[in-house]
């Protein structure tokens, strides 16, 4: 078994086709393929992982169990009903016993928590009696459920290609009080919704929170001067900062690929338009203008092109420019008006908010425009971030009336839609790249 601490690359020598599919090995053929719209998800069992203290490796083997079937490509079997009820990371499984039980796919892990927590897991193909995944890992003592975390991205990668995104935190706005007297703060928590923590202490309303890649900083609109303002925050300090002085309202904030630049909006005398500047200060340089609403912008993963929505032709549309700014083309065409672009991670998609005949849509296109695809229809949706896989969309919606917004994911296949737990209303999410 290969040791690692925390996490180093997860190169488990697969790599993900585009329609899910993992590549196929000579001594494995187990794998993952979403198609059409029979897909059934994979049935895994997952006995609890050994350990000196049980308690401690059921604790482990839930947070696997229930990362991957929320993914909702996995079918985690009931451990009561398994042959054996506690994995034994270090021995070979009988293959009999387990194809008796009908079971493809099989994890076998181990567990120990002192002065620092040491995990080993395995994944067998037990129609194969081969193994898919052999891995170890030393994490400190505090980072237990992440071990959870980095165990269920090495099976996702290796059963479904591509990697993983357990592993990932998302920052959003929490709100809380009376709808006409809300209190909005920065929190942020895992993926799944646990270890919520509150980054600004609400006396000043903060909204739309973006990661930068390297996971320490976050851009936000911060409206402590009365105005709008775009300020950076270090998440390892808790130092913030106004970010530019531009003398009128700023906001819509977004970081760079290389985390060295911020695009975000200005609006001056009735205009907005979409201005970029380098992290350390300096005089941010306008890449719009024009009478227009231009906001949103969002930068192309190899940081060439901003997608950013306008209404310079009459409507809200989504328009592309190069990340010098100039010579806009509009992409989106269907009926209604278009919002909150986001290129996705990869490269391939760019995620939209549509509203039109009184619904908002959650949907997905092409870079150029084309496929474009609806994955969710509500009365107030909107606000989409991307997984670090670029396979789940997380999004916020408002059911309305006297309720709150909560977060929502779903997969850009448009199934799996899941409700992510938060402590109070929740709005604004962005989903952090997987953690180093």
């Amino acid at each position: 078994m290969t040791f690692v601490t925390r996490r180093n690359a997860l190169k488990l020598g697969l790599a993900g086709g585009l329609a899910l599919a993992a590549a196929s090995r000579a001594s494995a053929q187990l794998n993952i393929t979403v198609e059409g719209a029979n897909f059934q998800p994979l049935p895994i069992a997952i006995p609890d992982f050994a350990s000196s203290d049980p308690a401690f490796g059921k604790e482990i083997a839930d947070i696997v169990r229930n990362n991957l079937r929320r993914s909702g490509l996995f079918l985690p079997l009931d451990p009561a009903s398994l042959p054996i009820q506690v994995g034994d990371v270090n021995n070979t499984p009988d293959f009999n016993v387990w194809r008796t039980a009908n079971v493809d796919a099989l994890v076998m892990g181990g567990v120990e928590r002192g002065g620092t927590i040491s995990s080993s897991v395995r994944v067998w193909d037990t129609r194969q009696a081969a193994q898919v995944v052999g891995q170890s890992y030393n994490t400190d003592p505090g980072s237990s459920r992440r071990v959870g975390h980095i165990i269920s991205d090495a099976i996702y990668a290796s059963l479904a290609g591509g990697t993983g995104y357990f592993d990932t935190r998302v920052i959003y706005t929490a709100e809380s009080g009376p709808k006409a007297n809300r209190v909005r703060r920065l929190a942020i928590m895992d993926q799944d919704g646990a270890n919520a923590q509150y980054l600004t202490d609400g006396s000043t309303m903060a909204l739309t929170p973006r990661f930068s890649p390297n996971g320490d900083m976050v851009v936000y609109m911060n409206f402590a001067d009365g105005n709008p303002q775009v300020y950076l925050l270090q998440l390892s300090t808790g130092q913030q900062q106004r970010l530019a002085n531009v003398g009128a309202m700023t906001f819509a904030p977004r970081f760079s690929p290389d985390g060295g630049t911020v695009v975000f909006s200005v609006e001056q005398s009735g205009a907005t338009n979409i201005y970029s500047v380098g992290t350390n200060g300096g005089t941010p340089a306008q890449l719009t203008s024009g009478a227009a609403i231009d906001t949103g912008p969002s930068f192309s993963p190899d940081g060439s092109r901003i997608v950013f929505e306008s209404d310079r032709g009459g409507s809200p549309q989504i328009y592309m420019m190069g990340s010098g700014g100039g010579n806009a083309q509009r992409i989106s065409f269907g009926q209604g008006s278009y919002s909150t672009p986001v290129w996705s991670p990869k490269g391939d998609l760019i995620a939209f908010t549509r509203a039109s005949g009184g619904q908002f849509n959650i949907g997905i296109m092409n870079p150029d425009g084309t496929g474009e695809r609806m994955l969710y229809t509500s009365f107030h949706a909107e606000g989409p971030t991307w997984a670090p896989n670029g396979r789940v969309i997380m999004f916020f919606q408002d059911p309305g009336g006297n309720d709150g917004p909560k977060l929502m994911s779903v997969d850009i296949w448009g199934r799996n839609l899941l409700t992510i737990p938060t402590e109070s209303y929740a709005s604004d999410p962005a989903w952090s790249g997987l953690r180093a």
